[in-house]
């Protein structure tokens, strides 16, 4: 059973359509890349998986619970990480980890035990009374992948994780989610840095709106017949503009 299945997915801003019939599927304990460039709608996107917003038109299934008719078992096995810092700095990373912890109805007692493994998943277990704001970005932002573990999801969301972190704690975020699917979580991993593509991933391309190509890297290259993923991003990016143009 896929970890998540797209399907048919719309959404509009008023006039402006944000999302156009997306389809795709993410398999359970794999790394995929949903790939596209500021404003292609991956945003949107995740606020639709994840509830945020309200389905219009489509199916959203994670692990077969549609999110619209079972929203509760289907959120049970999801953990997400928004684009957006979420983490109170002004109090210990074990104080917000205790409180999102609350919020998925964790008892107290469990919730220490939660923390104490999450955190040695990513690498933090040392911190756990430190207070954020001592932490550095690409700490905090393991922290945040921590919270997403508390309640033992099988699918992660993951917004831009990497934005606004230097490289050395890009490669360190990138190679922690990367070991969690190796451990069976899977991950839907949104960027618009295509150097965080790995041969082995699958990847979904999805420009303003529309998804333009799915699947391993290499039937990516072979689709787009590109001698590396950036060429086949630009060729398939090139060719869609350029429909859209003849369109107007």
């Amino acid at each position: 059973m896929p970890a998540l299945e797209v399907q048919e997915v719309s959404h509009a801003y008023g006039a402006r359509c944000a999302l156009d019939g997306v389809s795709f599927k993410v398999a359970a304990a794999s790394f995929t890349v949903l790939l596209g460039l500021n404003g292609a709608g991956k945003s949107t996107l995740f606020s639709l998986i994840t509830r945020l917003y309200a389905m219009r038109s489509g199916t959203i299934r994670i692990f077969g619970h549609d999110i619209a008719r079972e929203p509760a078992a289907a959120l049970r096995n999801l953990g997400v990480v928004f684009q957006s810092r979420a983490l109170d700095a002004d109090i210990t990373v074990r104080q917000n980890l205790i409180y999102h912890a609350a919020l998925h109805g964790i008892a107290r007692d469990m919730a220490e035990r939660e923390c104490a493994r999450v955190l040695t998943r990513v690498a933090l277990a040392n911190r756990l009374n430190d207070r954020v704001a001592d932490l550095s970005g690409g700490q905090a932002r393991r922290v945040e992948i921590a919270r997403a573990l508390l309640h033992r999801p099988r699918l992660l969301l993951l917004d831009e994780p990497t934005a606004g972190l230097d490289i050395k704690a890009r490669g360190a975020i990138l190679g922690h989610v990367r070991a969690l699917t190796a451990e069976g979580v899977g991950a839907l991993w949104a960027t618009h840095l295509i150097d965080e593509i790995a041969e082995e991933d699958d990847v979904v391309v999805l420009h303003e709106g529309r998804v333009l190509a799915a699947g391993p890297v290499p039937h990516i290259l072979a689709e787009a017949g590109g001698s590396d993923i950036r060429a086949a991003f630009a060729r398939l990016v090139a060719a869609d503009d350029d429909r859209a143009g003849d369109a107007e």
